[in-house]
């Protein structure tokens, strides 16, 4: 795995004790072009409070070289500003390096449409690994930890463990504050359900996936493309099983979101018997996504 492992050892080992390092790479954006009437300073502000809350936090004891940030994004939407109360939706994207090549790969891309939060421009946030300081902070904290979670997952199996007790204590806190978003079974895409869909015994072994999809099959491609689309392949029949158990899972539209495009692009040069198996296996899952799923079957030129 990554981050600097064998460094730590060797370090633990001499008895000295390495600095944490911040472990995002996080582009924020706060567009408010939807409110009227109102002074825009405030959003800039909450733009540059976000930005500099996950670019300086320090949320694990992982040690990341500049390089190896995890880059993300997080673009909020505001709907509506009343008496400093802000709701929208959030997009949250997260990408992920592939091993001795140049592509990178889409790891999270989710929207949260149960955005809402109070704000005082200029109102410091706070981070408290203990603590539930604020709503806001409550939803930074949860997605920037399910962005390591899942990129742990993604290099070691079930590496993100740690990371996914943090998020469950979050959630916890999220639904004892009575704020919105965090309730188990009250939406089936809030934060509590995107949990729910990476732990509960039904749907994890979507996170078997995120290491053989990423781990055995993108970083082997670059040696081998054809073994590395085959751990690919084997990987997708995780999705069937999880919508036989649990159809209306998040988790089978945040991989949908993540994935969809770019197994077109990986199956087109694979040979036709491959395509159509990898289109039967995906199209009952996603039926309104035939027109999308009908390029798996056709070749790179045919295209």
């Amino acid at each position: 795995m990554k981050h600097f492992i064998i460094t730590l050892i060797t370090l633990l080992a001499a008895g000295i004790m390495p600095a944490r390092a911040q472990e995002l790479n996080c582009k924020v954006t706060v567009n408010a072009d939807q409110i009227n009437g109102s002074s825009k300073s405030v959003f800039e502000t909450l733009q540059q409070a976000i930005s500099e809350y996950m670019n300086t936090t320090v949320f694990t004891n992982m040690q990341f070289s500049a390089n190896e940030k995890i880059d993300c994004t997080l673009f909020f939407t505001i709907k509506e500003y009343n008496d400093e109360r802000m709701t929208g939706d959030l997009q949250i994207q997260a990408l992920r390096p592939t091993y001795n090549a140049s592509y990178t790969t889409t790891l999270i891309n989710f929207k949260d449409t149960k955005l809402d939060f109070g704000y005082q421009e200029n109102e410091p946030l706070i981070f408290s690994p203990q603590n539930w300081e604020s709503q806001l902070t409550g939803i930074l904290n949860f997605y920037a930890y399910l962005i390591i979670a899942m990129d742990c997952d993604s290099f070691q199996l079930h590496g993100g463990d740690e990371y996914y007790e943090r998020l469950a204590t979050i959630v916890q806190q999220g639904q004892s504050s009575g704020e919105s978003g965090w309730k188990a079974f009250e939406d089936t895409k809030n934060r509590a359900a995107v949990l729910s869909s990476l732990t509960d015994p039904s749907t994890t072994g979507i996170r078997d996936l995120l290491y053989k999809y990423h781990r055995k099959g993108l970083d082997e491609m670059v040696q081998s493309p054809d073994k590395g689309r085959a751990s690919i392949t084997e990987s997708l029949q995780t999705i069937a099983d999880i919508h036989s158990k649990a159809p209306m899972s998040v988790a089978l539209s945040m991989f949908k979101d993540a994935k969809l495009d770019e197994l077109v692009n990986l199956y087109s040069k694979a040979p036709a018997t491959e395509r159509s198996s990898v289109y039967n296996l995906l199209e009952p899952i996603y039926p309104t996504e035939t027109s999308r799923l009908e390029q798996l079957k056709k070749g790179a030129e045919e295209r």
